[in-house]
Protein backbone atom coordinates (compact mmCIF):
# COMPACT_ATOMS: atom_id res chain seq x y z
CA UNK A 1 0.00 0.00 0.00
CA UNK A 2 1.12 3.26 -0.44
CA UNK A 3 0.33 6.19 1.42
CA UNK A 4 -0.81 9.59 0.16
CA UNK A 5 2.29 11.63 0.99
CA UNK A 6 4.59 9.56 -1.59
CA UNK A 7 1.93 9.92 -4.33
CA UNK A 8 3.57 12.58 -6.38
CA UNK A 9 1.41 15.93 -6.54
CA UNK A 10 1.43 18.22 -9.80
CA UNK A 11 1.42 21.65 -8.66
CA UNK A 12 0.44 24.32 -11.44
CA UNK A 13 3.15 27.07 -10.39
CA UNK A 14 1.45 29.71 -12.70
CA UNK A 15 -2.36 29.55 -11.87
CA UNK A 16 -1.43 30.82 -8.51
CA UNK A 17 -2.68 34.54 -9.28
CA UNK A 18 -0.89 36.89 -7.19
CA UNK A 19 2.14 34.84 -7.62
CA UNK A 20 1.84 35.01 -11.00
CA UNK A 21 2.22 38.99 -11.41
CA UNK A 22 5.40 38.74 -8.90
CA UNK A 23 6.91 36.22 -10.32
CA UNK A 24 6.88 37.74 -13.47
CA UNK A 25 7.85 41.25 -12.64
CA UNK A 26 10.78 39.85 -10.45
CA UNK A 27 11.97 37.86 -14.15
CA UNK A 28 11.66 41.10 -16.20
CA UNK A 29 13.29 43.52 -13.37
CA UNK A 30 16.56 40.70 -13.66
CA UNK A 31 16.38 40.75 -17.31
CA UNK A 32 16.68 44.96 -17.48
CA UNK A 33 18.82 44.90 -14.87
CA UNK A 34 21.32 42.22 -16.67
CA UNK A 35 20.69 44.23 -20.26
CA UNK A 36 21.69 47.38 -18.13
CA UNK A 37 24.69 45.63 -16.52
CA UNK A 38 25.72 44.42 -20.09
CA UNK A 39 25.47 48.18 -21.92
CA UNK A 40 28.27 49.05 -19.03
CA UNK A 41 30.36 46.31 -20.82
CA UNK A 42 30.00 47.44 -24.27
CA UNK A 43 33.27 49.16 -25.93
CA UNK A 44 31.40 51.54 -28.41
CA UNK A 45 34.49 51.80 -30.01
CA UNK A 46 34.50 48.00 -31.15
CA UNK A 47 31.73 47.04 -30.24
CA UNK A 48 31.45 43.75 -32.18
CA UNK A 49 34.55 42.77 -31.15
CA UNK A 50 35.32 40.91 -27.80
CA UNK A 51 33.94 41.22 -24.37
CA UNK A 52 31.31 43.96 -26.75
CA UNK A 53 30.20 41.20 -28.51
CA UNK A 54 29.47 39.29 -25.44
CA UNK A 55 27.47 41.90 -23.78
CA UNK A 56 25.69 42.81 -27.18
CA UNK A 57 24.79 38.73 -27.06
CA UNK A 58 23.92 39.14 -23.82
CA UNK A 59 21.18 42.38 -24.01
CA UNK A 60 19.68 40.59 -26.95
CA UNK A 61 18.87 37.53 -24.60
CA UNK A 62 17.69 39.96 -22.09
CA UNK A 63 15.40 41.70 -24.74
CA UNK A 64 14.35 38.41 -25.84
CA UNK A 65 13.87 36.98 -22.21
CA UNK A 66 11.54 40.33 -21.39
CA UNK A 67 9.41 39.82 -24.74
CA UNK A 68 9.06 35.55 -24.09
CA UNK A 69 8.02 36.90 -20.48
CA UNK A 70 5.33 39.76 -21.98
CA UNK A 71 3.72 37.35 -23.94
CA UNK A 72 3.19 34.73 -21.49
CA UNK A 73 1.49 37.28 -19.70
CA UNK A 74 -0.38 38.42 -22.70
CA UNK A 75 -1.38 34.81 -22.94
CA UNK A 76 -2.69 34.25 -19.57
CA UNK A 77 -4.73 37.32 -19.64
CA UNK A 78 -6.36 36.31 -22.58
CA UNK A 79 -6.66 32.64 -21.08
CA UNK A 80 -8.14 33.49 -17.97
CA UNK A 81 -10.94 36.34 -20.12
CA UNK A 82 -11.64 33.03 -22.17
CA UNK A 83 -11.89 30.88 -19.27
CA UNK A 84 -14.39 33.27 -17.60
CA UNK A 85 -16.78 33.36 -20.47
Amino acid sequence: MRSSFLQPTQVNFFNRGKMNRTVLLILVFLATGLAIYNVTLLNFNNIFEGDSLIACIGIMASACAIVLLLIFSASKKVEQKVKDT
